[in-house]
């Protein structure tokens, strides 16, 4: 049987990586259109990355792969995702308990 507190807690940690993915980076432009689970199907890769790398730079390189490889965008400068990848490393990730 799972934990529910844990349950709960995974389920935050979702809900913010995905608030940062739509708001914050959204590099397909969906936030107009309210589809809050366009990027859910990075949510995943990005906790198992902040669970083994809490460097700017994969983070970065994590980012601007999945844009020009999964999305198929035009590479875009590093600098844009600053703020993206600040965010993220700022998560607490930690199923027990908060902060």
């Amino acid at each position: 049987m799972k934990n529910p507190s844990i349950t709960a807690r995974a389920a935050e940690i979702q809900d913010s990586i995905r608030n940062i993915l739509f708001e914050d980076w959204d590099p397909i432009g969906v936030r107009e259109d309210a589809r809050r689970d366009e990027y859910d199907t990075y949510i995943g890769g990005v906790y198992r990355i902040l669970a083994g790398s809490r460097s700017e730079h994969d983070w970065i390189r994590f980012l601007s792969i999945v844009e020009v490889t999964a999305m198929g965008l035009n590479p875009q400068p590093s600098e844009g995702l600053h703020s993206v990848t600040q965010k993220l490393l700022q998560l607490n990730i930690e199923l027990h308990g908060h902060d």
